[in-house]
């Protein structure tokens, strides 16, 4: 659905992004992560048509987005990081003005504005206005009009930046639930948001795509089982002198859990040790409550891979 290959683009002398290429699935919902200035604005830019590469090309559903430019951008419902929006009008009357703009017929514009209100949860505000809505409520009208037009490509930058808790996870629940028929790009810098809605993860660093993958199977390519969590009944000192001592143990830390002593392991690199470790428990006849393993966190993930000594060594 949506293809980039080998995008680069230069400002001057300086490359923004260099041979950019990855693929997006119908129906996917892709986390776009990067650290400031990585290459994310830019990328997005020229998917949506804004800006044109230097060299590369960007497809979107089919329709090569130099040599078809109107079609690309038709087939696109993009939502950016601070929403235009109209706050004199109604949250009716916008999307109505919404579709008439994209040309869509008035048969269809009523049609389709009733649909999004319920897929935004807007029905309680179709006659508000705009200007009366929480910023929150705001960003619902503005997903609202990115897909009023049953784009089969959504762009979402920071949707969820600035908005209270319980409209984040609301405003979550709508961007997943559009996956499966749209597929959705969403640019973030929220770490939890692209574990709790995206199918696979995107991380670009100084202009060049390091990863994409799901988070799990990063996590394991990574570091494999890179934590043992351990409960475990017995001498406290003696039992983490004991972990300590098995073969690719780095490190051991103790923590209470609701009255429990819990032993946080953490393993080398790519070395599986829980059977080790239950058997050394198991020889000092201690008492193994709990034993799961932990792998890296998605903050983990992507300090690891924009930190220049690992993305030299990938």
């Amino acid at each position: 659905m949506i293809e980039s290959r080998e995008l680069t683009k230069y400002y001057g002398d300086f490359p923004a992004i260099e041979d950019v290429t990855f693929t997006a699935e119908p129906g996917e919902v892709i986390g776009f992560l990067g650290p400031n200035g990585a290459g994310k604005t830019t990328t997005m830019r020229i998917i949506t048509g804004f800006t044109p590469p230097t060299s590369g090309t960007a497809i979107v559903a089919g329709h090569d987005v130099q040599e078809e430019p109107l079609a690309a951008r038709a087939s696109i419902g993009y939502l950016p990081e601070t929403v235009p929006l109209y706050t004199d009008m109604t949250v009716r009357e916008y999307l109505h003005y919404m579709g008439g703009l994209r040309g869509m017929s008035g048969a269809r514009i009523r049609s389709r504005v009733d649909d999004v209100f319920g897929l935004c949860r807007l029905e309680e505000y179709t006659d508000s206005l705009v200007s009366k809505l929480s910023k929150g409520y705001r960003q619902r009208v503005g997903i609202a009009q990115a897909i009023l037009h049953e784009p089969p490509v959504l762009v979402l930058d920071e949707p969820t930046i600035g908005i209270d808790p319980r409209q984040v996870v609301e405003t979550r629940q709508i961007i997943r639930g559009l996956g499966g028929d749209h597929t959705v790009i969403l640019s973030t810098h929220i770490l939890p948001e692209v574990s709790m809605v995206c199918d696979r993860v995107l991380i670009i660093h100084e202009g060049r795509i390091v990863v994409m993958d799901s988070a799990e199977r990063l996590s394991a390519r990574l570091g494999g089982v890179s934590r043992v969590v351990m409960d475990v009944r017995g001498p406290r000192a003696q039992i983490e002198e004991t972990l300590a001592q098995v073969d690719g143990v780095v490190s051991v830390e103790i923590s209470d859990a609701g009255g429990r002593q819990q032993f946080v392991v953490e393993c080398a690199p790519g070395r599986d040790l829980r059977v080790d470790l239950a058997r050394r428990v198991a020889e000092h006849g201690w008492g193994l409550v709990e034993l799961r393993a932990v792998g890296l966190s998605l903050e983990e993930i992507f300090l690891r891979l924009t930190t220049e000594d690992e993305v030299s060594a990938a």
